[in-house]
């Protein structure tokens, strides 16, 4: 159409960088089509769970103080759990993000003298001071707890027979981690986690067994509860917030898992009880509700980034033809240079605040300089559009999100002319 590639011309995108997207573009209709195939039953999953639990205008009433008796928030709880197909679930705008959720699901389920255990390799950097593995006040370390992994091996797959001598009399929690975080690895399917679980359950049947679901949620017609996981646990301002949620965290699992989780949360002898919801109910209800379109646009976005960027020479996980299990491309770019230049493309197509200039910068959580760009309408959402990454080899940025497909794709080219104007990527013919 030439008025869009004359209006993206004004926006900054080159012709020769908009014709190399639709060049690309017109190789992914039959993997768009089924990636709707799939946000069309989640949609419907969703829809169902909430007319079975007859969501209704009285459910958006805004609580405050103790929120006793808060019917909205408690039928949010139980549209997740039907979603999840779990027993129960925790989902609290009191949960601040993803962080918060896995120390709130870990600390309730862990005692003094416990060991909890990763079969996947180094957890996400925030999680290591939770753990303890990078020295912080108040990680389990400090209340008695150890921790144990079992790397993967060097294609990506579980070491299976380090993982059996690892689990031991003492290890109480199994946490697995979906999506590659800061790490250029594969992110598992939910048949690898289910494979895993199952394992990990034939060689220690009472252990339990936690998943950091972030960024996973409603890629597939499965979730990790689905194959055997006690607590399967994410952030809102990610995929089931629907980029309506403006904060949050879910855990869904075991009656009994939560009931815990929920006397960590608040405090013992209370639990579930209390908890306002603030008037976010209609935001909590209708992201819940978006948020299958709202994935399967920034997956498109994500297969759209790989197969524009793997044929100019950068490694991409996943590859340009791989199936995806999460919403976040690895892009490696080579250089701290490559990384800003990206981050100003993505920066350039927002919403909001596109006059920034994203730089590196000493981030709480994490050992290394971290670079983000994200335009966002709320903070930190990362399922709305963004990148980021820390500054160290092999200089991977990590792309996600876009509340619709076409900001995505608008954001994916304009990092490939920041990346262009910079000397950084040859289009070639």
């Amino acid at each position: 159409m030439e008025e869009l590639e004359m209006l993206y011309q004004e926006m900054g995108i080159s012709p020769a960088v908009y014709a190399r997207g639709e060049k690309v573009l017109d190789a992914l209709q039959t993997r768009f089509a089924a990636i709707d195939k799939v946000a069309e039953y989640n949609q419907a999953k969703v829809i169902n769970a909430m007319q079975k639990n007859r969501v209704s205008a009285a459910c958006f009433a805004a609580t405050t103080g103790y929120g006793y008796d808060d019917l909205g928030r408690d039928n949010l709880e139980r549209v997740y759990a039907d979603v999840f197909h779990t027993e129960a679930a925790l989902v609290r705008p009191q949960i601040t993000c993803g962080t918060h959720a896995l120390t709130v699901a870990l600390s309730a389920n862990l005692l003094p003298g416990d060991e909890l255990l990763s079969p996947v390799g180094m957890p996400y950097d925030t999680l290591q001071e939770v753990i303890g593995i990078r020295e912080s006040p108040c990680s389990l370390a400090e209340y008695g707890v150890t921790y144990r992994q079992v790397d993967l091996l060097p294609d990506g797959s579980f070491d299976y027979p380090a993982i059996r001598e690892a689990i031991n009399e003492k290890t109480k929690l199994i946490t697995i981690q979906r999506s590659k975080g800061y790490a250029t690895r594969p992110t598992f399917s939910v048949k690898q986690i289910g494979e895993l679980i199952a394992f990990c359950k034939g060689v220690k049947p009472d252990v339990l067994v936690m998943v950091d679901n972030c960024y996973g949620e409603f890629v597939e017609t499965i979730e990790p509860s689905d194959v055997g996981a006690d607590m399967t646990v994410g952030s809102l301002i990610k995929n089931p917030g629907g980029g309506l949620a403006p904060i949050g965290g879910y855990i869904c699992g075991t009656a009994q898992c939560i009931s815990r989780c929920a006397y960590r949360l608040s405090a013992p002898g209370l639990g579930q009880e209390v908890g306002a919801n603030l008037g976010l109910m209609p935001a909590l209800y209708q992201g819940f509700f978006m948020a299958p379109t709202v994935v399967a646009g920034a997956e498109k976005g994500a297969i759209f980034a790989a197969n524009l960027y793997e044929p100019l020479g950068f490694r991409c996980v996943p590859n340009a033809t791989e199936s995806r299990h999460d919403i976040i491309q690895a892009v490696e770019l080579g250089s701290e240079a490559g990384m800003i230049a990206f981050c100003k493309g993505i920066q350039a197509a927002a919403p909001v605040d596109a006059h920034a200039t994203p730089m590196p910068w000493d981030m709480p959580g994490y050992n290394d300089k971290v670079i983000m760009a994200a335009g966002a309408f709320v903070q930190g959402s990362s399922i709305e559009l963004s990148a980021d990454g820390p500054i160290r080899p092999p200089y991977a940025v990590y792309f996600q999100g876009g509340l619709t497909w076409f900001h995505a794709k608008l954001g994916i080219l304009m990092s490939l002319q920041k990346m262009v104007e910079a000397g950084l990527a040859v289009l070639g013919e």
